[in-house]
């Protein structure tokens, strides 16, 4: 039995922040922003919007997508490093919200690469035949934790939420192979006291080694080539970051997803929030090949490679 999604949705929040707003707050510019992160524009939650409700509203978006009801779901996981609070988790909230049975829901914490770690996680309950419908949500509010006067990690992110629906597939489809790890050495360098604290060069050299050598591995695991892969999602930091991965796997640049100029860096959303985008834009077709790659604060690392499709 192999474990795919079946449905997908995402919420983003509808505040728009541009380069030329933080222009006024801060000491940048929107070239200076552009040509070091590709980020033009990102969405900012208003204070009446939590990380719960964001992911409840994608959560209700990827059920419709799967046709399934809330009462069909097996059980919740919530990437997060931006809960409400400490608990109960967002994923607790959501299954109340939603009108899920009392099933097993627990949040996680691998910061950006957390979808990863979500999906990956589930899939080994769908494939032993444990559970069937499993929501999967990666979900930020990192405006809260964000410094607005520091303008080397305020430019560089924002809020949304991404779900999916985790079910079984039919054979050839759905997750063929995954890569996760940790080297929790490397945590000094993206860590969180009050506000996201970065060191900005030792987090580039990590992310453009480990997400090219994530991305390979997945497809050798898979029995699969470079040629065979249809699109790469890559976790949307950088656009550097981005195309030294984009170079490493010798695609082409329209077979890279590229929303990091819309939304910036929004952690464990920016992964499901890509999907939805190239699937509304017609770019990602049934029976496709994705890989989808992503590295975080820990530090974290997640990549799989996906058949698309049921």
């Amino acid at each position: 039995m192999n474990a795919g999604i079946i449905g997908i949705g995402r919420y983003i929040p509808e505040n728009v922040v541009t380069n030329h707003d933080l222009e006024k707050r801060m000491d940048t510019s929107d070239e200076w922003i552009r040509t070091r992160t590709g980020i033009e524009e990102r969405r900012i939650a208003s204070d009446d919007i939590d990380t719960s409700d964001m992911a409840f509203m994608a959560a209700e978006k990827a059920l419709i997508d799967a046709g399934i009801t809330a009462e069909e779901l097996d059980m919740i996981l919530v990437a997060t490093v931006t809960p409400d609070q400490p608990f109960p988790s967002v994923a607790c909230r959501i299954q109340e919200r939603l009108g899920a049975r009392q099933i097993p829901a627990m949040d996680i914490s691998a910061a950006c690469a957390g979808f990863m770690y979500g999906l990956v996680t589930g899939k080994q309950f769908i494939e032993t035949g444990v559970y069937k419908n499993i929501l999967v949500v990666g979900v930020e509010k990192l405006s809260k934790v964000t410094n607005w006067e520091d303008r080397n990690t305020a430019v560089l992110f924002g809020d949304a939420a991404g779900a999916a629906i985790l079910g079984p597939v039919s054979e050839g489809k759905g997750i063929l192979s995954f890569d996760l790890g940790a080297d929790g050495s490397g945590g000094k360098h993206l860590y969180q006291e009050e506000f996201i604290i970065m060191n900005g060069r030792e987090v580039f050299k990590f992310a453009v080694r480990q997400m090219g050598e994530s991305s390979v591995k997945v497809l050798d695991k898979a029995g699969l080539t470079k040629a065979d892969v249809d699109m790469l999602v890559p976790h949307q930091a950088n656009i550097r970051i981005m195309e030294a991965s984009r170079e490493r796997l010798e695609l082409p640049p329209e077979k890279m997803s590229k929303t990091v100029n819309k939304f910036g860096n929004t952690s464990a959303a920016s992964i499901p929030l890509s999907i939805v985008e190239e699937l509304e834009a017609g770019k990602i077709k049934d029976g496709d090949l994705l890989v989808m790659v992503g590295f975080g604060g820990g530090l974290t690392w997640g990549a799989i490679a996906m058949r698309w499709g049921r």
